[in-house]
């Protein structure tokens, strides 16, 4: 499926969404809105005892005290926010204070604050029933094109996701729903958290001391909680490879690398704040630009990595399949690395795939990319003479037409650096200290310039590197809007 379609068609889903979502608002909030109605229906009669009570307080009747303050609980318990109100509460307020003539003043008003506050229900009722009712029609018109674009979705990413398919495990059907649901728990906890914790910290001292001593240990509680559970739902609830295809319907981008290199490239740095997310999974957001990312998964790990979305293949016959995939994909990532396995990917990309479809990123030692690449590229690299050895990663290569190849490198040679000027080098320096690039995001921008040479320019992939941290809180809120769809209608059932 082409990106544009692909993005027409998650905007009308979005929309979809959004319109069903808040027409069940709306919906709950008239019914709310009618069982008030319903309570407030004697409320006439009960305005008639209290302002008779109010006329004995005036006229020097004290034993009458109590009984007002009770009528105008049980009044204020039923009423609607609104004019009466506000009258029965300023009503109770003179009685305390032993203001008679004042108080019968204000009750005298109570009956026509009663009928005004009746209309305003009424209209609310009416308006919010209409907005639901226009909304739910939006949410159903819009879902017909939303199905038909998801079936063409589907059927584009058919010939992928089978081959991906044909030797997954069956899993039960409840195990991903449930610890999807458990990781909405864990990102709205995790949200909830920070936000606490960063309003206490930004404004907490304006709060009572009460809510300043609960509201940054409770922060920090939600965010530690947020953590531990989806440090265990995320791997149980990561999309496989098929479902990755089939919900995104693009080509796909093949990532493949030596297993050896899954415990460095699943690492989560330090240099973002609120970042869960591995090397790996940063570097699969930045290509998602392209297509959906998928890998082979390593042969009996318990849980998927996340990152790429994993599909499992046997140890005996991987390498049609693999093929197959290379031939279906729109890029094909490979990570340079040991392993017989990984030394014949390189030999079949460059036999049998254009020369623009690969990306190679080389280890952190560029002697091992020498050794592991040499002899099976139709030009060398050249890799010691542009990048320096680093922690991860030291450049990312893409091939011209003719295999000449575009390196750049994540930490250029000795001696080959660009002189700058003293301003500069200070600037520099002092920016360090207070932000320091992860290795994910200079692998990133490393890829995106050796793409750029090739023609090849994605939409803000560094930006998708970084925006991580983001995605996590805005899966808390919508978590959040969406676990208080539950609450609103327990609390309409009058069970909350």
């Amino acid at each position: 499926m082409p990106s544009g379609w692909r993005t027409l068609a998650r905007l009308i889903t979005a929309t979809a969404l959004t319109a069903g979502y808040l027409a069940l608002h709306l919906a709950i909030t008239a019914a709310q809105d009618v069982q008030t109605g319903d309570r407030f229906r004697d409320a006439q009669v009960r305005a008639a005892a209290f302002a008779v009570l109010v006329d004995r307080f005036a006229n020097g009747d004290p034993d009458v005290h109590t009984e007002i303050v009770a009528a105008g609980r049980r009044f204020t318990d039923n009423a609607p926010p609104g004019r009466a109100r506000d009258t029965v509460s300023t009503t109770v307020d003179l009685v305390r204070r032993d203001y008679g003539p004042s108080a019968l003043m204000r009750a005298d008003t109570l009956r026509a604050d009663i009928e005004r506050d009746r209309s305003a229900l009424r209209r609310a009722v009416r308006t919010e029933a209409q907005a639901a009712l226009w909304l739910s029609v939006t949410a159903v018109v819009l879902a017909a094109p939303a199905l038909m674009l998801r079936r063409r979705r589907l059927t584009a990413a058919a010939e992928a996701a089978r081959t991906v398919d044909r030797f997954a495990e069956p899993q039960p059907w409840w195990r991903r729903p449930l610890f999807l649901t458990a990781s909405s728990l864990g990102y709205g906890l995790f949200t909830a958290g920070y936000f606490a914790v960063s309003t206490a910290q930004r404004s907490g001292y304006q709060e009572p001391v009460a809510t300043q001593l609960v509201m940054l240990p409770a922060g920090l509680a939600a965010l530690g909680a947020g953590f531990l559970i989806l440090r265990h739902t995320r791997p149980r609830s990561a999309r496989p490879a098929a479902r990755a295809l089939q919900a995104d319907g693009r080509r796909p981008v093949l990532y493949l690398r030596s297993f050896a290199d899954d415990g460095t490239a699943a690492r989560i740095d330090d240099s973002q704040p609120l970042n869960i997310h591995s090397r790996e999974e940063q570097l699969a957001a930045a290509l998602a630009a392209f297509g959906p990312v998928i890998a082979v998964g390593r042969p009996g790990e318990p849980l998927p990595l996340l990152g790429a979305a994993r599909f499992y293949l046997p140890l005996d016959d991987w390498k049609p399949t693999v093929l197959h995939l290379m031939d279906l994909s729109r890029l094909i990532v490979l990570r340079v690395g040991t392993g017989a396995g990984l030394r014949w990917e390189i030999e079949q990309a460059v036999a049998t795939q254009p020369a623009g479809k690969l990306v190679l990123l080389t280890p952190g030692r560029v002697g091992d990319a020498a050794d592991s690449t040499a002899g099976r590229l139709p030009v060398p690299l050249r890799l010691e003479e542009v990048a320096a050895d680093t922690s991860w990663i030291s450049a990312a290569v893409t091939f011209g037409p003719d295999w000449t190849p575009h390196v750049r490198a994540i930490e250029p040679a000795p001696g080959t650096e660009r002189p700058q000027g003293r301003l500069r080098r200070t600037l520099k320096q002092v920016w360090a200290v207070f932000w320091e690039p992860s290795p994910a995001r200079r692998t990133v921008r490393a890829m995106k310039d050796a793409l750029a040479a090739t023609g090849i320019r994605g939409r803000m992939i560094v930006l998708r590197s970084d925006s991580n941290p983001l995605t996590t809180l805005g899966k808390g809120a919508v978590a959040i809007a969406v676990l208080a769809l539950p609450y609103r209608l327990l609390e309409l059932a009058g069970l909350w």
